[in-house]
């Protein structure tokens, strides 16, 4: 017998009672929401950060925010509308805070509070300059990323997989994430049209599994051919402006970018590394053009880009790109394909003496650690690391002749790199890790080696 004879079942199902229309309270309220996609934190400064969000309609916006040692002391942002015209998106500016101090947050939506299961927070840089060494802090690295729609998807076995490994990234409590381009993948129902990109955009960034990493964790990007466009798209593109309307409805991005004409390179300091996020697209000429002084960068973004390397003083200058920088393979979108401007680059890296610098770079649906030795100062190395969720290859027979032994890994993955020592002892540690958050390999490189 489950009951004692006589015992009374009424509570029970008072309980029982209880707990369902818990339940369906709770999946109505959820469905109620009017959150489509974020919070994400954006750029962080010393006194500022970006707060990104996405609502299902119009809507009006704000943050409340607290230092997590203070939190009876709350304040609320300004407020803004989401509308269609920007796929309702919007980006909330966060002024007047501390230096170096961790922030806890909620979203208002219409003015009332936004319930999530997972901490959101954020966290300005700190003010460390003639004070005290530069402090260790990590980033995550990764590149491509497609999220399966069936309707708009290819037949025959889906393309993404390995969805839980923004979970798995988010464990890791990274400072900054760097989005190495291929954030979303455009389908042909996409790039043609404005709608087309907001839809493709808003689908990926309302994947469940990214939520917690998007409100916990400060994000930059870049793209490649398949947030830009069409597959292999270049400068050609005729709908380049919408797409570049649209990576910054999605990406907030720090005030003040070298290019007004819709290129999306920028730079950010974090500590006492610089980041150089270029756009590998804008400027780009076909791949099947002829003309070995063909751009790939561009005159405009590679004189920009030497100028602001030689004005850095970061210990680690690290480049970003969507494609690999020295694979030496004239394969695919490779930057060999452009040797006029690929030499030239290199050349004036040289000539001008620049000390820490890496490249970071996606696209190729593996991962490897490329390695270039110059005589008369210290080797380069291009760090590539992908996919997050797209399909994979293995390029094992390629003929990249620079590729670092035992670094080339074709399952899911993302670099994660950990900046510490002393300012005058600091050092880089890579961590190229699986999407169950595995270390696959590691590697060191200490400034003192990269001068």
């Amino acid at each position: 017998m489950l009951f004692a004879s006589g015992l009374s079942l009424q509570p029970m199902k008072n309980v029982f009672s209880c707990l369902v229309l818990a339940l369906f309270m709770s999946n109505f309220l959820q469905a109620q929401s009017l959150l489509q996609s974020g919070p994400m934190n954006g750029y962080a400064d010393l006194r500022e950060v970006a707060i990104w969000v996405q609502t299902k309609k119009e809507a009006s916006v704000s943050i409340r925010f607290w230092d997590r040692a203070n939190p009876t002391k709350k304040r609320l942002s300004a407020s803004l509308k989401t509308t269609k015209e920007q796929a309702f998106t919007a980006t909330i500016t966060i002024d007047s805070l501390m230096h170096g101090t961790t922030y806890h947050y909620e979203l208002l939506i219409n003015n009332k509070v936004e319930k999530r299961n997972y901490d959101l927070q954020f966290k300005t840089q700190a003010l460390w300059q003639h004070r005290t060494d530069p402090p260790e802090f990590s980033f995550v690295a990764g590149s491509c990323t497609y999220v399966n729609e069936p309707q708009w998807d290819r037949p025959g076995k889906p393309y993404g997989d390995s969805m839980m490994i923004f979970e798995t990234i988010a464990a890791r409590k990274p400072d900054l994430m760097l989005w190495v381009g291929d954030n979303t993948y455009t389908r042909e129902g996409d790039w043609n049209t404005k709608s087309g990109f907001h839809h493709r955009y808003t689908h990926t960034r309302s994947l469940a599994e990214m939520q917690a990493l998007l409100a916990s964790t400060h994000h930059y990007a870049t793209w490649d051919d398949h947030d830009y466009g069409p597959n292999d798209s270049d400068r050609s593109f005729a709908n380049k402006k919408t797409a570049s309307e649209t990576f910054f409805n999605f990406w907030p991005t720090l005030p003040g970018k070298p290019f007004d004409d819709g290129s999306i390179c920028q730079t950010f300091q974090w500590n006492d590394c610089q980041f150089f996020m270029l756009d590998d697209r804008w400027f780009r000429a076909p791949n099947n053009d002829k003309d070995s002084t063909r751009p790939y960068f561009g005159d405009a973004q590679t004189n920009w880009l030497l100028d602001a390397l030689k004005y850095s003083k970061a210990t680690f200058k690290i480049i970003c790109s969507g494609g690999q920088i020295l694979n030496s393979a004239r394969v695919k979108e490779n930057y060999s394909i452009f040797p006029v401007e690929r030499r030239m680059l290199l050349d004036k890296i040289i000539k001008a003496n620049i000390a820490g610098l890496l490249f970071i770079t996606g696209d190729r649906h593996h991962a490897e650690l490329s390695k270039l030795e110059r005589p008369g100062t210290y080797p380069l190395f291009d760090l590539t690391t992908s996919p997050l969720t797209s399909g994979t290859n293995n390029p094992a027979n390629e003929g990249n002749t620079l590729r670092v032994p035992e670094t080339l890994f074709t399952g899911h993955n993302f670099a994660h790199i950990q900046v510490s020592g002393p300012a005058k002892d600091r050092k880089m540690k890579i961590d190229l890790c699986n999407n169950r958050g595995g270390v696959v390999w590691s590697k060191e490189l200490k400034a003192s080696e990269l001068k």
